[in-house]
């Protein structure tokens, strides 16, 4: 993704490219927006990007309405002190569509902000694509009923998600996973203990606390009290946490009183080096499970909520699993260590059992590569390739189905 794509800074009608109004409001969607902006200008080099996106998407040239970290909260009352703040950022997008009457607009999953969005400009009768499939498979199946007519594509990231949605009248079309184009399987180990000066012998462990406001918070005291049970047995321990550039400072405020101190990398190549030479990792739900399959680290998966949010979700949730490793596999394949069970003392123990037991990490292991092979795109293509193929065969007013979604 080395060069930079076109991006809109003027008025329309001063370009002669098709322009594409996208947006991403968290992390993971900054990194699909990015390989989806530079898939789209290979194929069509003079479309025009604006929007909103993080630093990946902005490496691409999109200058961004605003910053898109005012869009990465989730759970109700974690959004309740943000409301007006992204009340005033919806306005602020819808109007720049209006605006700039874009040939086409391209949401990236944050469904709470996406959908408000898309539902705002549904009168002005553009082209609507919606990237991630929002997971209404896993709770509030209710909510289907305020997307019809959201958007003319939606695009999915899990092979039994157009399956799924077609039985309740909706067509998706499956692209594969971004995680397959994430680089994570190039990182070398070596390379990670020369730069960081740990010995071959020393166990590194990777925690991930999210990549929102709402989650570093409540995670990273746990982390800290776990870490200073797992050093009495592991003196020494290598802990690493990787994190996106705007979160580093948040969590080295959380780490400067931890007695060992914690390698926080925010590169790309750096965390997939990390990767290949961690022996366990504590991660939250959601992508990084992924990422973590990819790299081949056994993990531990948890998560922490405020109570009332908690309570609502377990009431609301229709699938066994939160780990999307183990909803593809149907069943346990990583510990879940969720809401109470996010302690220290709990998480210190299954840590620890893995890093002590070969065994189950290389039953986790083994299970990844499965994992893995259910998320490619059946066509031979990569994720990103594939979505830009859907969108612009929309962009020409062609009914085109990628070759396994027919």
């Amino acid at each position: 993704m080395g060069a930079r794509v076109a991006v809109q800074g003027q008025m329309q009608n001063q370009n002669k490219g098709r322009v594409v109004w996208i947006l991403a409001g968290e992390a993971s969607g900054d990194a699909i927006g990015a390989r989806l902006m530079h898939a789209l200008h290979e194929r069509d080099p003079e479309l025009v990007f604006t929007g909103v996106g993080g630093g990946r998407m902005e490496a691409l040239g999109l200058r961004s309405l605003f910053p898109m970290e005012d869009l990465s909260v989730m759970g109700f009352f974690e959004v309740a002190p943000h409301i007006r703040l992204l009340s005033q950022r919806l306005l602020e997008a819808e109007f720049d569509i209006r605006l700039r009457q874009p040939d086409i607009v391209i949401t990236i999953d944050s469904p709470g902000f996406s959908f408000r969005l898309l539902k705002r400009i549904k009168s002005l009768g553009l082209k609507r694509v919606h990237y991630v499939a929002p997971q209404v498979w896993a709770w509030r199946e209710s909510r289907l009923k305020h997307y019809r007519g959201l958007w003319d594509r939606l695009l999915c990231l899990f092979p039994f998600e157009p399956e799924w949605f077609a039985q309740r009248g909706f067509e998706g079309r499956f692209v594969g996973h971004p995680v397959l184009q994430a680089g994570v399987a190039h990182g070398k180990a070596h390379r990670f203990r020369k730069r960081h000066d740990l010995s071959e012998t020393a166990p590194v462990l990777i925690l991930m606390p999210g990549s929102r406001r709402s989650e570093v918070p409540r995670l990273m005291p746990v982390f800290h009290q776990m870490t200073k049970l797992l050093l009495r047995d592991f003196p020494d321990l290598c802990v690493v946490i990787p994190v996106v550039p705007a979160m580093a400072a948040l969590v080295r405020h959380f780490v400067e009183k931890w007695k060992v101190q914690p390698r926080i990398v925010t590169d790309i190549q750096d965390k997939h080096d990390a990767y290949a030479a961690a022996q366990c990792a504590v991660t939250k739900s959601g992508t990084s499970t992924l990422e973590l399959a990819m790299g081949r680290v056994p993990m531990v998966v948890t998560y922490k909520v405020n109570k009332i949010s908690a309570m609502l979700i377990r009431r609301l949730i229709k699938v066994p699993y939160v780990a999307m490793v183990n909803l593809l596999m149907g069943t346990k394949i990583v510990p879940e260590l969720l809401q109470e069970e996010c302690n220290p003392e709990t998480l210190a123990q299954t840590v620890g059992d893995i890093l002590r037991d070969q065994v189950k990490a290389d039953a986790q292991k083994g299970a990844f590569g499965k994992v893995l092979h259910k998320l490619a795109p059946p066509f031979g293509t990569s994720p990103a390739d594939a979505a830009a193929l859907e969108i612009l065969a929309l962009l020409d007013g062609k009914e085109y189905l990628v070759p396994g979604n027919d």
